[in-house]
């Protein structure tokens, strides 16, 4: 579960901004929450703003981080550019680190991990646990200096820190030589946090899930959510050879055949031969409508995934994202959860994560959306809900709760937000209509 991410200086937002999951003493919806010893957590967070205010920015931060984290023993070699995105509006931002840190509890564990790096080096890095409770140092790290506090592990750290290089993160490293606490703090990155994804990608995405029927089913029930019109839906999934080897040979383990066939079809693109062909997955999304035949009686009738409105396979490449957050507990980060869906769709999501019932495992759910509806205050808490907005002095965003302001347990959020009373909308001349 996430408790706080901050960061700063990277892209629209120069000073730090914090997304707070735990939660304020409010007595609205008290039984969304989720407890964690005397910790009381959100299981949601909408973000609002205007165009370019920077609220994407929130989400984007949140990957960036993430995926270089994930990836950073892979894509660091020695001369290696950082995937840093600094403040560019001023003199001296673009010149210092972007800054990360994630507070969050995996396995009844607290922990606190954070790095500050420009294009060429880590600047900072650092990492806290508390499996006693108490909250622990892990390591420190000051550009090429080390801190170890704990003796059982320390030789072992101070070893591994010397193989680190000024690009690369001492925790990824870690992790590929074995320390256990390391190990322990990357599993949240790598198993709990999922982003959305666009629906250009359902193919692919299927694929991923053609042996798991419980997803496919997952898939199919939000795709007839999403459409009243939609009966049913039949996936079909296809391979075509891989190459002009009739056999695989015996004993070959299914994976080291796949990489040969992609090796061999690599030494033909690069020779006079065509002799091979790459395995394609192939999958078929059909879904089954509702209609008249000729003597009046209903009918199905097979529309391909292809003629199927925006906002049902938006809602199909969701699926599975949130199915599997759901399922087994964790952080999913979508950018305008609104785009090319009803608020009531918007709200059925939300609502997955704001109920204890379908929510058991303790999902969130941290999302930006232009959709007011959900500012009703019917669903979230006034603590739910963040605002970006863009300062025009000098082009810095900033990120805020409503919590931050002083309202009325009776105050209509909705029609303050819209006349521009927190900030963070559009400042339009709307011409009158008579």
């Amino acid at each position: 579960m996430l408790i706080e991410f901050k960061f700063n200086n990277y892209r629209s937002f120069r000073d730090e901004a914090v997304l707070s999951m735990e939660a304020t003493g409010l007595g609205a919806f008290k039984s969304c929450l989720i407890m964690h010893k005397n910790i009381r957590i959100l299981p949601a967070a909408a973000i609002y703003g205007k165009n370019a205010g920077g609220k994407s920015n929130v989400i984007r931060a949140f990957w960036l981080a993430t995926q270089f984290i994930r990836n950073a023993q892979r894509t660091q070699h020695e001369k290696a550019n950082i995937p840093m995105q600094p403040f560019l509006l001023d003199d001296d931002s673009r010149e210092k680190p972007c800054s990360f840190e994630f507070t969050y509890i995996l396995d009844n564990v607290k922990y606190i991990y954070g790095f500050s790096a420009t294009k060429t080096e880590i600047v900072k890095e650092y990492l806290y646990h508390a499996p006693k409770g108490q909250i622990a140092l892990v390591f420190n790290r000051d550009y090429q200096t080390f801190e170890f506090r704990e003796n059982p592990e320390k030789k072992l750290r101070q070893l591994i820190s010397e193989a680190v290089a000024k690009n690369q993160l001492y925790f990824a490293v870690a992790c590929t030589m074995n320390e256990k606490s390391c190990i322990a703090a990357m599993r949240w990155f790598r198993e709990c946090l999922f982003f959305s994804r666009d629906y250009t990608d359902i193919p692919h995405q299927l694929l991923e899930c053609s042996e798991d029927p419980d997803m496919l089913e997952s898939i199919k029930n939000y795709a007839k959510t999403a459409d009243l019109g939609i009966q049913d839906m039949k996936f079909e999934i296809k391979n075509r050879d891989v190459l002009d080897i009739k056999n695989k040979p015996e004993g070959v383990p299914d994976g080291i055949f796949a990489a040969l066939t992609t090796f061999a079809k690599a030494l033909a693109e690069n020779t006079s031969t065509s002799e091979t062909s790459l395995k394609m997955g192939e999958v078929q999304a059909t879904s089954y409508h509702k209609g008249r035949a000729a003597d009046g009686t209903e009918k199905l009738y097979p529309l391909e995934l292809a003629d199927e409105s925006d906002g049902t396979r938006k809602l199909m490449a969701l699926a599975p994202g949130i199915e599997r957050v759901l399922n087994c507990g964790g952080v999913m980060c979508i950018d305008e959860l609104d785009k090319e869906m009803h608020p009531i769709m918007v709200e059925m999501i939300v609502s997955k994560f704001q109920s204890p019932s379908t929510n058991p495992n303790h999902a969130q759910l941290i999302f930006t959306t232009h959709d007011t509806e959900l500012l009703n205050m019917e669903l979230l808490r006034k603590d739910q809900v963040y605002f970006v907005d863009k300062r025009r002095k000098d082009g810095t965003s900033i990120l805020y709760s409503i919590s931050d302001y002083s309202t009325t347990t009776n105050e209509n959020i909705r029609k303050g937000y819209l006349l521009g009373k927190y900030g963070a909308t559009p400042d339009l001349q709307i011409e009158e209509v008579i």
